[in-house]
């Protein structure tokens, strides 16, 4: 029964992705806007209205987000805070009630960060946390709606 809920939730792409849009980017490049636009992910108007038990990911936390996350994302959603990286520090610092994951270290591949370790847009993370909790298609949906999310994969030599 658990593979066959794991088959249904790839095929309906059933991981809530939330965003906290911080206002500090070009909207001609944010990832996040276009997410939200194309009705990929939600906004969260503020921190606080981050789900409690969603899973935010956060460079600066403790614990690496892992595929046995994969219950919690089902459940609750995948949040991110989309910031300018010169503010990222500051604002993750903010006391939030969800849980906070880091990704492993990865290449950007977006125009703005690319080959640069570490600094992801909202969308190459959104990826990577669905590729590592096994979203391999919901992953692959986001990064088509960027003429160079396809990289993404390439770049970090991840197979999907």
């Amino acid at each position: 029964m658990n593979s066959r809920l794991n088959n249904l939730s790839e095929s309906f792409n059933i991981i809530r992705l939330y965003v906290y849009h911080a206002s500090q980017c070009d909207p001609k490049k944010c990832t996040a806007l276009k997410m939200l636009r194309l009705g990929l992910a939600r906004r969260i108007a503020r921190l606080s209205s981050i789900p409690r038990k969603a899973i935010v990911l956060d460079p600066y936390a403790d614990t690496l987000l892992v595929r046995s996350d994969r219950i919690n994302l089902l459940s609750h959603g995948l949040a991110a805070i989309d910031c300018s990286w010169e503010n990222a520090e500051e604002l993750f610092a903010v006391k939030i009630r969800a849980e906070r994951r880091r990704l492993p270290d990865l290449l950007a591949s977006n125009p703005v960060n690319y080959g640069a370790k570490g600094k992801l847009s909202t969308v190459e993370a959104f990826a990577a946390g669905l590729i590592t909790c096994g979203f391999h298609q919901q992953a692959r949906e986001i990064l088509s709606k960027f003429k160079w999310g396809g990289n993404f994969t390439k770049l970090n030599k991840i197979n999907m």
